[in-house]
């Protein structure tokens, strides 16, 4: 283990990592590592099949509750099936937060797929390297408007509170005539819990929201390479997203008949789905002649996912994925028309980049998400730019961090994943401001609550990169029409 962790060249910032072997299902090897000290404990998946990982969560979970010390911190269970879910609860009681691996990453490729831009967005929340989620009480906001309290943090975006009249339940985009009582605390998203502070209210010039509708949803077109063993929960969230006339198409080596049963065996009722339709093509995802049967240029999104038949090996996963996800853009690019004239010089021998140009180009009609285990994998495939974007264990990862860093968070981000509440999006600078309206950050804060939403940080156009919790935001700045800006928005 000291070996593993010494390549990896962290800066670990002080902090102590302390290697112990041993059985967390043999107490005398919990002594150890005094997991009654412990302020969190982090149960990870096994390599094993899903039922039996989340058998061993259970009896690992059963293990640390018999410790005769008790335990100080809470423990944060790593699931891979959500249908077990609640038997670990049910065992472990207060003491337990679950992050469904799975299931974070299927919600994570759906939202990415409809909403391309959020994957980095989501990769600076979960990370600790930028901004991210903190719970903090401050007295001497009692009494105040969530609608001051927004824009009194000059180093930090408020988001919501927790609510110590509903046993600390926590309220996300609260209305601005919410007032603070005593014991609530307040939900922000900072570089660090020690980094922010409230301020005097700051001079802010809200002047007129444009007048533009929000747009209605268009029917898409969704393909599906592979099957999950949670494919149902996947389906059921694009049900709830999606607007009614969409198609989603998948494409695996299951027989039609055997996916109706397990579709049914998971508690999907396939006959009340009613904004999309389901469209069975049977296949392997790795053989191009199959793939070549599909219309994949007319995709708005496709996602290649980890096939359930291969889950219990990562490099074969990944492998396949890779190839399916090269062979679907080699035939995108030969369908669609090249953006480059043909030039004398070009040559008829094979070029690499030039294969690549097409491969990206192809990628401008349509958005793929990969689902990769392994982050060493995900690495190659970013560099190359021919995925949209690549999902991998390491979000899942981060959430457990996070998680287990303060186990209040994982409210935040069940409600933030779910189909229903409040949602993370992307929105057009249009909603806001007016071409080259000179304006900061704060004023724009305060136009989106006429809207209903929190404005947690923007994207400049001709930028790759977004922008969370912004420095300096009662500096103005002239915005353009392209610029986009990442919000917490309640659901339709």
């Amino acid at each position: 283990m000291e070996m593993d962790i010494g390549k990896l060249g962290f800066d670990f910032m002080g902090t102590s990592v302390i290697c112990r072997s041993g059985s967390p299902l043999i107490l005398a090897d919990l002594k150890k590592v005094s997991v009654s000290k412990a302020r969190a404990i982090i149960v990870l998946a096994s390599d094993e099949n899903a039922d039996q990982s989340d058998a061993r969560a259970l009896r690992v979970v059963l293990s640390l509750t018999g410790v005769k010390e008790g335990l100080r911190g809470h423990i944060v269970v790593e699931m891979s099936d959500l249908d077990n879910e609640p038997l670990v609860k049910l065992v472990g009681g207060e003491l337990i937060e679950t992050v469904v691996a799975h299931d974070v990453i299927g919600r994570l490729m759906i939202q990415c797929a409809l909403q391309p831009g959020l994957a980095q967005i989501w990769e600076d929340i979960l990370g600790f390297e930028n901004a991210e989620f903190y719970i903090k009480r401050w007295p001497e906001l009692d009494g105040m408007r969530f609608g001051d309290v927004l824009i009194s943090f000059p180093d930090a975006v408020p988001c919501g509170v927790k609510l110590a009249s509903r046993f600390g339940s926590i309220l996300m985009n609260p209305d601005d005539d919410y007032v603070l009582r005593e014991g609530d605390e307040i939900l922000v998203i900072a570089e660090d819990d020690d980094t922010y502070a409230p301020a005097p209210l700051p001079e802010v010039h809200k002047g007129f929201l444009p007048n533009v509708p929000t747009p209605p949803k268009y029917p898409e077109k969704i393909l599906f390479c592979g099957w999950r063993r949670d494919i149902h929960d996947m389906i059921m969230v694009l049900e709830a997203f999606l607007a009614p006339g969409s198609e989603l198409w998948m494409f695996n080596e299951v027989p039609e008949k055997a996916r109706e049963t397990k579709l049914t065996d998971g508690g999907m009722d396939i006959l009340g789905l009613t904004n999309i339709k389901l469209v069975h093509k049977e296949g392997n995802a790795v053989i191009r002649r199959h793939l070549e049967s599909l219309p994949l240029e007319t995709f708005d999104s496709i996602l290649i996912l980890a096939d359930e038949s291969v889950e219990d090996s990562i490099v074969q996963s990944d492998s396949r994925s890779l190839a399916t996800l090269l062979l679907i853009r080699d035939v995108q690019s030969k369908r669609l028309p090249s953006k480059e004239s043909k030039s004398p010089l070009h040559h008829n021998g094979f070029s690499h980049s030039s294969w690549i140009r097409k491969m990206q180009h192809a990628s401008d009609k349509s958005i793929i998400i990969s689902e990769i285990l392994d982050s060493r994998t995900r690495n190659l495939v970013s560099v190359s730019k021919i995925s949209d974007y690549v999902l991998s264990n390491e979000l899942v990862s981060m959430a457990l961090a996070m998680v287990a860093e303060d186990k209040q968070i994982n409210r935040v981000l069940e409600e933030l994943f779910a189909e229903e509440g409040n949602e993370m999006c992307i929105r057009s600078a249009e909603f806001y401001l007016y071409e080259q309206e000179e304006l900061s950050f704060l004023d724009i804060m305060v136009r989106a609550r006429e809207r209903d939403e929190i404005v947690i940080g923007y994207r400049l156009a001709n930028t790759d990169e977004a922008i969370i919790n912004p420095e300096h935001k009662s500096e103005i700045k002239k915005w353009s029409l392209d610029d986009v800006f990442v919000v917490i928005a309640k659901g339709d």
